[in-house]
């Protein structure tokens, strides 16, 4: 917490508006929107529902065909199901992020309605290669920045540059709300249709009047006074990650590859991830559990999780040898570099050992 959270939630509390309506909904939507510059914001209950809202919107529907990052959390699929529609994953390329070739085959071939695209761990894929592509094949671009927000791709944020995109707010981001998410575009209509959507889908009559399925995905105003005073601190803690992944690579760059950061972008580096040459990273999971340090495998990818087993993919083994290779850091601002040390040196332990 950034040390303003208590003071904007007695301020709510006061307000006696604790239920999803009240100002600082209002005002977390406008931080939001004023630091990634776009024109609207939504402020939701979480990431997914988010993504799920954009399909909504855009009319993704049973048996259309979504192309969807492989190697991402299962957050960012699931809601292809939700609308019954067809998930076609897709496959990385160098920098881990979602190939803008494999993208274009199944472009060609499957005539999908949208690109669900995560830009991975808070870097940026390879955007504008993505967005000309949606252009040229007509197809919708959802940006799932869920773990990207401060990423910034020619100085534009992640999120700006598609139809949609999709900021999560929940305990492991660069920012928290508890739990929270925003929908965000420049298509005004469209987030008014996702805010009607999120609320029940209520008519406005004096009455409960229902004449669509809704959901109930709207932020509270307590979680919202909470993100109010996180985005108040979004440049400190994209520097603070950014110092972390750097002294980690500084120290194992020998032993391990860090993920890379594409050319003219700049991520907000929220997991320091890395793979490792030639160690078995389930093994260094397991010393450094010895020492008390949490460490996580990296993503396993969607298109080899049993609930996705009848999904088509486009693959060229690049995630599945990252999931096999690679492993997440400890990475919380609040580390201490003296704890950085100590994991690093737990590390190199590992590294030598022959126990491991």
């Amino acid at each position: 917490m950034s040390g303003k959270e208590l003071e904007y939630i007695k301020q709510a509390f006061e307000s006696n508006y604790i239920a999803p309506v009240g100002e600082f909904i209002d005002k977390f939507e406008e931080a939001v929107k004023n630091y990634v510059k776009i024109e609207s914001a939504l402020a939701v209950i979480n990431g997914t529902s988010a993504i799920h809202l954009a399909l909504r919107v855009l009319g993704i529907d049973e048996g259309d065909k979504v192309l969807a990052s492989t190697f991402t959390f299962i957050g960012s699929a699931t809601p292809i199901l939700y609308q019954k529609a067809k998930p076609i994953f897709i496959d990385s390329d160098e920098s881990w992020n979602i190939d803008p070739n494999l993208v274009e085959d199944a472009a060609k071939k499957e005539k999908p309605k949208a690109l669900i695209v995560t830009h991975l761990y808070g870097q940026m894929a390879k955007i504008e290669q993505l967005r000309y592509l949606a252009d040229k094949y007509g197809f919708y671009l959802i940006e799932d920045a869920a773990e990207a927000l401060g990423a910034a791709y020619k100085n534009r944020q992640s999120g700006t540059f598609g139809d949609f995109g999709v900021y999560s707010f929940n305990g492991n981001k660069i920012l928290t709300t508890s739990s929270g998410g925003v929908l965000a575009s420049n298509n005004k209509e469209w987030i008014e249709k996702a805010k009607f959507l999120s609320t029940q889908a209520k008519e406005t009559f004096l009455w409960y009047e229902h004449k669509e399925v809704g959901y109930n995905y709207r932020m509270s105003n307590i979680l919202a006074a909470i993100g109010v005073a996180q985005m108040e601190v979004i440049d400190e803690r994209v520097k603070r990650k950014r110092e972390i992944f750097n002294a980690y690579k500084k120290k194992l760059s020998d032993v391990a590859d860090f993920m890379p950061e594409i050319e003219k972008s700049r991520g907000n580096r929220w997991l320091t991830t890395l793979t490792f040459k030639d160690k078995e990273p389930l093994s260094v999971l397991k010393y450094l559990k010895k020492y008390g340090i949490e460490s996580r495998p990296l993503w396993k990818p969607m298109h080899m999780q049993p609930v996705f087993k009848n999904a088509k993919a486009y693959v060229n083994g690049r995630s599945e040898e990252l999931f096999k290779k690679g492993l997440c850091l400890p990475s919380g601002t609040q580390i201490k570099d003296k704890q950085i040390e100590f994991i690093i040196n737990k590390v190199r332990e590992c590294w030598i050992s022959t126990e491991f």
